[in-house]
């Protein structure tokens, strides 16, 4: 951030919900006051801080659920378990919406384009796909689709039992509202984010096996 401001280069950082604590179930907006729950979460929150005392053109993105065709991802992990068992189970008391990389890609670049232009546009964004889920009914998608695009599957949408987080212990804490309010990206950019459902089904189409029709 010292160097960009020195350079007069824009910088643009991602960020995440773990800055908040997951309270509530209304959509976090930008102006909410932050409580994060792990490590994670506060050291995200430093970064923002730093970045924003640092260099005066930025655009800090809070986003959630982020995935993409490449790497490992929620939705690969499903396929997986949908194909080696016939039942699993999968928490269902974490709200949030899956973002796609490539989402998060092309809503940076039409935001730095306009940042560039103009300068007054620099400041912290909530971007992530449009509605929301569980990460159970999440699963539930993703297998159903699957099994529309062909992958030959033991598991079925209704064999993916839900569970609340306590049944499902991590090492650190996670949120369990996981929705933000985008409404000033949005207005501020012109951007209409699309259902979560678009890239996740994109995403599948691109993973289909060979042998699918």
């Amino acid at each position: 951030a010292r160097e960009a401001r020195m350079l007069g280069a824009w910088l643009l950082h991602y960020s995440t919900d773990y800055v908040f604590d997951g309270s509530g179930t209304t959509p976090w907006r930008e102006t909410d006051a932050t409580a994060p729950l792990s490590v994670y979460g506060q050291t995200k929150l430093e970064g923002e801080q730093q970045v924003a005392a640092a260099c005066t053109q930025h655009l800090l993105l809070r986003t959630s659920w982020v995935y993409a065709v490449r790497g490992a991802n929620f939705a690969k992990t499903m396929l997986r378990l949908a194909t080696q068992r016939d039942s699993f189970s999968v928490v269902d008391d974490q709200i949030g919406a899956p973002t796609a990389a490539e989402l998060l890609a092309d809503a940076s670049a039409h935001m730095l384009r306009s940042a560039l232009a103009e300068p007054e546009l620099a400041g912290l964004y909530h971007c992530t796909a449009a509605g929301e889920t569980s990460w159970h009914s999440y699963a539930q998608y993703v297998v159903a689709q699957a099994r529309a695009l062909g992958w030959s599957l033991q598991a079925t949408p209704d064999r993916i039992m839900p569970i609340p987080s306590r049944n499902y212990p991590t090492p650190a804490v996670r949120p369990l509202n996981s929705r933000l309010d985008c409404n000033r990206l949005q207005s501020t950019f012109g951007l209409v984010l699309p259902p979560w459902q678009t890239h996740v089904r994109r995403m599948l189409e691109a993973l289909r096996p060979a042998a699918a029709p």
